[in-house]
């Protein structure tokens, strides 16, 4: 390491350091031993180092969050200047016009936190809209520099972009001491549209997304491609949509040639938007739309004897959002399986899936085993995919990998 680099240095237990030299760039506040040099402000870059004095990368520093640094670079050299940033989101997009189709790219996730090299920084397209979301002190200093960056970089390359809506109304930003608010950010010299609502089209569906009070960031990007596997099997199907929150997988279904789709949510808000989302699409002849738990929903089928579904789709919101509560997510996932396992006959068809990083591909393809022989069922596996693309999944950060999907026909 270049002794004029002049950033404060954090000096990080053998521990952390193996942790790091693995390829984490995660540094827990328990693994800092000192910092030295000059104070370093809370948000501000340090750089990390042995306890011998090897430079291990610069990152942000949190002192409200137990991780203490994120880091943003490995590379002594590295200046952190704005021509550093923008290199950095020309790769990201760089990357999404090689992965995705290029009718994806009016809607999808344009930069996914620590695969792209902005820790805690999640944007999102829906059309003419950048949807963002920041969970890291150091991003939120930087939003000054890189939000501009942002929409210079996708306008040159032709891309209509009106203007940047911020949802970071989110309990997370208080780990690092960051207050909760949403709305547009200020560009120097520009109006922002007058409502953050738009249209975007996925997998040949039109949906409106409410930016401002939408699920995340408005709209679940990262299952379109799991969407065209269970559409590809729904044809000619009796389906039940179960989650279905704006209407995405039963609408995929029922597009494709379902001869009905049921939907059903708990939350008539969700229903609503699911039953404008069909009549957009001129799909409501073939749909009809449920208010219910699916946790009481698919015990009174089974109670009642009925049926009549043939494809059942499990797309539930995340069980659990940390390890302590895994164990209760273990079985709701495994109660609302093997419910839909009993109700549907041999041949039929499930799809399910996961969107918590607490319930790993291993802990959930053996509750899913659980569920089948409690069924009496065998699963025959038609296909296993995670999130689409525009969400990349760096093997070196386990957290970046979080949606299991699975389809399966019953037999």
């Amino acid at each position: 390491m270049k002794a004029e680099r002049g950033y404060p240095r954090c000096v990080i237990t053998r521990k952390g350091t193996r942790w790091v030299e693995g390829g984490h760039p995660w540094i827990y506040e328990a693994e800092v031993i000192r910092e030295e040099g000059p104070e370093a402000e809370n948000g501000a870059l340090v750089d990390a180092v042995s306890e011998s004095g090897k430079y291990l990368g610069t990152g942000f520093l949190s002192r409200e969050s137990k991780i203490r640094i994120r880091l943003v670079s490995r590379n002594a050299n590295d200046r952190f200047d704005p021509a550093f940033w923008e290199r950095r989101i020309r790769y990201a997009w760089a990357y999404r016009k090689v992965v995705l189709a290029e009718e994806d790219l009016q809607a999808c996730r344009v930069i996914f936190g620590e695969s792209d090299g902005f820790p805690g920084l999640t944007v999102d397209r829906f059309g003419p809209i950048l949807s963002a979301q920041t969970v890291s002190v150091g991003m939120e200093r930087l939003k000054p520099v890189i939000f501009p960056l942002l929409i210079q970089v996708l306008r040159e390359d032709g891309q209509d972009i009106q203007g940047i809506y911020e949802r970071n109304d989110l309990a997370s930003r208080s780990l690092e001491g960051l207050q909760q608010g949403k709305g547009w950010y200020p560009l120097e010299g520009e109006q922002h549209p007058v409502e953050a609502i738009t249209e975007i089209t996925e997998n040949g569906i039109r949906y409106l997304v409410d930016v401002e009070n939408g699920q995340k960031t408005g709209f679940f990007l990262d299952q379109k491609v799991n969407r065209q596997a269970a559409a590809r099997i729904a044809r000619g199907q009796t389906v039940l949509d179960c989650f279905t929150h704006t209407g995405s997988f039963a609408l995929n279904a029922a597009r494709a040639g379902a001869a009905h789709v049921t939907a059903v949510d708990v939350s008539e808000s969700a229903l609503e938007m699911a039953k404008a989302n069909a009549k957009r699409n001129g799909l409501e002849d073939r749909m009809d739309f449920l208010q219910a738990d699916v946790f009481d929903l698919l015990p009174k089928l089974a109670a009642e004897g009925k049926h009549p579904y043939s494809f059942i789709i499990l797309d539930p919101p995340a069980f659990t959002k940390s390890r302590a509560t895994a164990r209760s997510a273990y079985r709701g996932y495994k109660e609302i399986n093997y419910r839909a396992m009993t109700l549907l006959p041999r041949g039929g068809y499930l799809a399910t899936a996961s969107c918590s990083h607490f319930m790993p591909s291993e802990d959930f393809e053996k509750m899913l085993r659980a569920a089948a022989v409690d069924a009496g069922r065998e699963l025959k596996e038609i296909a296993v995919h995670k999130q689409a693309p525009d969400h990349p999944i760096l093997w070196n950060v386990p957290e970046t990998s979080y949606l299991k999907f699975y389809l399966f026909q019953l037999i």
